[in-house]
């Protein structure tokens, strides 16, 4: 629409707009609130990319041995399965999980 540049004019425009929607008095305490969202916005999104790199790293640990039939060493206690098709008994819409709302 402006070819990724914003003239004189078009900022005047988005001004006077602003000005209209939200008063010339409230106009800073709305800019103050947009920088503090951004500010938090950001803030979010650096901890999510210092979270992806932490974890994308590899952590040096003990090397899992495998029995002769290809299984881990170590033993794992499993658990059975949810039944999803189980009928509800209980006229709760959702999955059939143990724990009750």
């Amino acid at each position: 629409m402006f070819g990724g540049r914003l003239g004189a004019p078009e900022i005047i425009i988005i001004a006077v707009l602003l000005i209209v929607i939200f008063g010339w008095k409230r106009l800073p305490d709305a800019a103050r609130s947009l920088g503090r969202s951004a500010r938090v916005f950001k803030s979010e999104v650096d901890e999510m990319k210092a979270e992806g790199k932490k974890a994308s790293e590899t952590v040096p640990g003990e090397t899992v041995r495998r029995d002769a039939d290809g299984t881990s060493a170590s033993s794992t206690t499993s658990t059975s399965p949810i039944e999803e098709n189980a009928p509800r008994t209980d006229n709760q819409s959702g999955p059939t999980s143990g724990s009750a709302v």
